[in-house]
């Protein structure tokens, strides 16, 4: 029980023992000072780095849960074998990919807020030990909050978007992604700013609270549509059946086994144009693997056109010449020496 002269605080132990060994206020002020107050904050310390690391390790628990995955894959139980079970397996394994990207990304965003807050309570708790009065720099803390919060907001709304956008897995490194002006492949994920980079090797930054929407052209299963012109006076039906044969024909190729991931169709007629008919062929391919295979698909299709006798259309013109001194000729028929497109033009990702 302390005395109304003793000099010590009631939990200042080294302070109180010091002062009734030696009867000195000196002495048991500078034994506090040189022992107490270090032991305290050495405590203090201590005690946020354990708590800090009993945390760190039950959100790695957490993140390893998360990468493993929750929920089974009902695809990889209902497909028994061939190729369709090894094009699942392929997603499978870039979904994988994903849900360790993005767990790992989690993990690291809250052992960064969880020592940030250990942070603050530990120099909080140090100061006041040392007879700080807290409560104004509290106070303090609280104002200034305010004012960044007024005073930053879009720096907030990126924050809050890039929480956001990770938490719901709208798309990670190695995406091919439509932001709106920037398209692109997306090189880096922040909580601020996005980094992709487009087709021609122009680096975008995007901040996140800027991005009203997003177009994932890589997450789970992509599509190659092909429109093909044709000549008004082929066979439809012969054509359909000439573009199914290519489009199985790709699908059988071994060198394609886990890149079109479904039986391809052809839709049939989409368009009556001015010069041709057009029809359309859709496969069903792994993530990112819809450019190659248009490509492929484009190129067997012109060799087994030319093959099949089958006329690609190219635009016509007729132009009338005329002289000062002569009577009108003829119309002639002049034939530009670019095929016509096939459809409409489409962006592609790199090659």
């Amino acid at each position: 029980m302390l005395s109304l002269n003793d000099p010590c605080a009631e939990d200042a132990a080294i302070c109180s023992f010091v002062y009734r060994e030696t009867d000195s206020t000196t002495a048991a002020n500078i034994a506090d000072w040189v022992v107490g107050k270090p032991l305290a904050l050495l405590g203090i310390a201590l005690l946020g780095l354990v708590i800090r690391w009993l945390l760190h390790r039950l959100i790695d628990r957490l993140v390893l849960k998360a990468e493993k995955g929750v929920l089974p894959n009902r695809l990889s139980r209902a497909v028994a074998g061939g190729k369709v079970a090894t094009a699942h397996k392929s997603q499978e394994v870039a979904g994988a990919t994903r849900r360790v990207q993005r767990a790992q990304t989690m993990g690291s965003l809250l052992k960064s807020i969880v020592t940030g807050i250990i942070l603050a309570i530990v120099v909080t708790m140090m100061l006041s030990e040392i007879g700080v009065n807290v409560a104004p720099i509290i106070a303090s803390a609280g104002i200034l909050g305010l004012a960044i919060g007024f005073g930053a907001q879009s720096l907030v709304s990126d924050f809050l978007s890039g929480i956001f956008m990770i938490f719901e897995d709208q798309y990670g490194v190695g995406d091919e992604v439509d932001l709106g002006e920037a398209v692109g492949t997306v090189e880096a994920v922040s909580l601020r700013v996005t980094r992709l980079r487009d087709v021609n090797g122009t680096v975008w930054y995007v901040r996140n609270g800027e991005i009203l929407r997003v177009g994932n052209m890589s997450q789970n299963w992509a599509r190659t549509v092909l429109d093909i012109s044709v000549a008004y006076g082929e066979d439809i039906a012969r054509v359909q059946r000439v573009l199914a044969d290519v489009a199985h024909d790709l699908w059988d190729d071994e060198d394609f086994k886990g890149r079109v991931i479904e039986e391809p169709s052809v839709w049939g007629v989409q368009d009556l144009s001015a010069d041709a008919v057009v029809l359309r062929v859709a496969l069903k391919t792994a993530p990112l693997e819809q450019w190659a295979v248009a490509r492929e698909m484009r190129q067997r299709i012109k060799a087994r056109f030319d093959l099949e006798g089958i006329e690609i259309p190219f635009p016509q013109r007729v132009v009338w010449m005329r002289s000062p001194e002569q009577e009108p000729e003829q119309p002639q028929v002049d034939v530009d020496a670019a095929p016509a497109a096939e459809g409409p033009a489409q962006a592609e990702g790199p090659a």
